[in-house]
């Protein structure tokens, strides 16, 4: 009977290693499942920091490009309305001076009068004459105007259609 206690115990030891092999491995396995659980949770993560940062670097950049057009189409305007006034300055500079000629023949002609009634007509044909031609010039340098104020405007609007179009995209999306 001296050996049964010595196979009995050899049986609770092998059940014991049996045992703690199969918890050992247990163990690992749950292990190594935590670990490529959380390296697929950590890789899905980077994976969406990425693409996050993706996009934001992307609506920087979009939002620098279109600042800078929004720059240049300002820059251009500017340019049109500067060149714009200076020529309306000439055109306006060229009918003063034509309307000073013109007074000033008049002015001739009416030193070189001889009646009342030569010195009446000549004073009326100089009335006449003025009044159409600055009617005519004034026509025309407002019409100058309105082109100018299209051109200049031009780019703004344009600028602002772009606008209007990114604000519309990502509603429609």
């Amino acid at each position: 009977m001296a050996s049964e206690p010595k196979t009995e115990s050899k049986r609770n030891i092998a059940l014991v290693e049996n045992a703690a092999t199969q918890g050992a491995a247990a163990t690992k396995k749950i292990i190594d499942n935590g670990a490529t659980t959380a390296r697929a949770a950590m890789e899905k993560g980077m994976e969406q920091a990425t693409k996050t940062a993706e996009g934001f670097f992307k609506a920087a950049e979009e939002a620098a490009e279109f600042g800078r057009g929004n720059i240049e189409a300002f820059t251009k305007a500017t340019q049109t309305l500067t060149v714009g006034f200076q020529d309306l300055g000439k055109q306006y500079f060229a009918v003063s001076q034509a309307l000073t000629d013109h007074a000033l023949e008049s002015a001739k002609a009416l030193a070189a009068v001889k009646s009342l009634k030569e010195a009446a007509d000549i004073q009326a044909a100089f009335a006449k004459a003025s009044l159409e031609r600055t009617m005519s010039e004034a026509t025309k340098l407002q019409e100058a105007a309105y082109r100018l104020a299209e051109q200049a405007s031009a780019p703004l609007a344009a600028r602002m259609t772009l606008a209007v179009e990114k604000m519309a995209k990502p509603l429609a999306a």
